[in-house]
């Protein structure tokens, strides 16, 4: 694209966000094929966990007779659901900091 031809608006949001992290000292550092590859594991392997998690859940809910046990059973599953995510979301951010 020349630099003659409008911009369109995420093309003028992604400067400005570019402009901010420069000003702020951030650096843009290309993800190398090494992290790309333990990024997906864990991506990979927390899926799965949710996945095992959602599944077990649903089976003890069919089970659940009573309205209280099954909000029990709700509340588990979505602090497990949580903590999964964080874990995961924390790994990746470990990955994306380890300079190779």
């Amino acid at each position: 694209m020349s630099d003659d031809a409008p911009k369109s608006a995420i093309e003028l949001a992604m400067e400005r966000l570019r402009r901010k992290d420069r000003e702020a000292g951030i650096e843009d550092r290309p993800v190398s094929d090494e992290q790309k590859s333990a990024l997906a594991e864990v991506r990979r392997v927390y899926e799965a966990k949710l996945a095992e998690r959602e599944i077990l859940h649903k089976s003890k809910l069919r089970a659940a007779a009573d309205p209280e046990a099954c909000a029990t059973l709700e509340e588990e599953y979505q602090r497990d659901r949580e903590r999964l995510t964080s874990e995961r979301d924390r790994k990746i951010d470990q990955i994306r900091r380890d300079v190779r």
